[in-house]
């Protein structure tokens, strides 16, 4: 099994330059922020470990929202990142990314401040400005983009073999069909057009650390959880506190954001999202959120990590990434679906789940005990995160065309043809898939 990885570089952007810097970003792209995959800067499609990837020009638009808690808003010079989601470890894929596009890299990064003109080691300024998550969620852990184009085309075959010979043999016939399909299969395998690897062994290394944090983050809090009962009542009494005198912002986005926004979205099955925002002044807040992310972090990589975050089946990848000494908060994901249905996912499924996690930022509707109203505060919710949605430059998906639900289907689609059936109703149900 090979578990995937997140990296974010980041780096401000010199002054001067942000104009000239989108003007570039703008000329990888086919269609308003959706890549070429063969754009001259940087050749997303010769990346085969990378599933999504994105530019975004990360500016702070909303820094009228921390003067209400009378705090001073910190200065903030618009910042370039580029993140993605990739197969295997960082550090190699970075230097596979400076092997295939350096010069594309140099162009884009020259726009950034310490950018070296001369004798510039790439791979080191990059590794540098790497920015860890907080908190990261993988859709499954374990399948590869070369697994899903495999897969997808698996799929292809055996759906347009099977309208083919499902006259010929019968619908009710399901074991000749399957037989069929199966023969169908190793014939084309035989002639080269259909491949279907073996997964790789898991790493060691991650296999120990992924242990380990299983384990430890669990016993550490077992460990605390006298010092936690104790603190228990103090903090509920300190939240509730918050809560209660933390100002309402109830601002609607101009229509010229929402415009921009729209403009980038649904052009394929998937869309991207990228939201930055300040952290709710004090250590009672920032300790909270910290708090929160660790536990995100671990049920998102040791229970959600086969097609659900909690109820939420359309997210592919998604990071929550503290900025600006933990001042602010970060946050992207790729899912599939519109914007609105990708809200009203989140808000009628796993609302208490936004509440954890957003009601320490500012601006987000206020909350009851942190996990109550909140979200529930359907238009204050959805004004709320439109404002603070940045547009990205670029985005990229290695598999277009795809939800997370096809994914699913497909590798079901393949465990049926490499595991023996000899029920009926599971040939019939693997019979459906395809």
């Amino acid at each position: 099994m090979t578990p995937q990885s997140a990296f974010m570089i980041a780096a401000t952007v010199r002054v001067g330059k942000l104009q000239d810097l989108r003007t570039l970003l703008a000329s990888m792209n086919k269609i308003p922020g959706h890549a070429d995959p063969d754009n001259d800067l940087i050749p997303f499609g010769k990346l085969d470990r990378l599933h999504f990837a994105r530019f975004v020009i990360i500016e702070a638009k909303t820094l009228q929202e921390i003067k209400e808690f009378g705090v001073k808003p910190r200065p903030w010079r618009p910042m370039l990142a580029f993140l993605g989601d990739i197969d295997g470890d960082v550090h190699t894929f970075l230097a596979e990314l400076v092997e295939r596009a350096e010069s594309g890299l140099t162009k884009i990064f020259s726009h950034c401040d310490d950018f070296p003109e001369e004798n510039q080691n790439l791979l080191e300024w990059i590794k540098m400005r790497n920015v860890n998550p907080g908190a990261n969620y993988v859709n499954w852990i374990g399948r590869t983009v070369r697994q899903i184009h495999e897969e997808a085309a698996l799929h292809h075959s055996l759906s347009d073999y099977l309208q083919k010979i499902v006259a010929e043999v019968g619908r009710e016939n399901i074991r000749t069909l399957r037989q069929k399909l199966l023969s169908h299969v190793e014939m084309e395998k035989y002639k080269g057009r259909l491949v279907l690897s073996l997964p790789e062994l898991t790493p060691s290394e991650w296999r120990t650390r992924n242990l380990l944090h299983k384990i430890g983050v669990p016993l550490i809090l077992l460990l605390f959880s006298p010092l936690l009962l104790v603190i228990a009542p103090f903090f509920a009494l300190w939240l509730r506190r918050r809560e209660r005198s933390d100002p309402e912002l109830f601002i609607r986005p101009v229509y010229a954001h929402i415009k921009a926004l729209s403009e980038q979205e649904d052009w394929d099955v998937s869309n991207q999202y990228s939201v930055f925002g300040d952290v709710k002044p004090g250590l009672f807040r920032l300790l909270t959120f910290k708090f929160i992310l660790l536990l995100t972090n671990w049920f998102a990589r040791h229970i959600y990590n086969h097609g659900f975050l909690a109820r939420i089946k359309t997210i592919h990848f998604a990071r929550w990434v503290f900025m600006d000494n933990n001042h602010r908060i970060f946050f992207a994901s790729n899912y599939d679906g519109s914007h609105e249905s990708y809200m009203d996912d989140f808000i009628n499924k796993v609302g208490w789940g936004l509440n954890l996690t957003f009601s320490n930022a500012v601006g987000y509707p206020t909350t009851r005990w942190m996990i109550k109203e909140g979200a529930q505060r359907e238009h204050a919710f959805k004004y709320t995160q439109r404002r603070h949605q940045i547009p990205t430059e670029v985005w990229y998906k290695a598999y277009p065309g795809l939800t997370a639900v096809d994914l699913a289907r497909n590798s079901r689609i393949r465990q049926g043809v490499e595991i023996r059936q000899s029920d009926d109703a599971e040939i019939r149900e693997w019979l459906s898939l395809i």
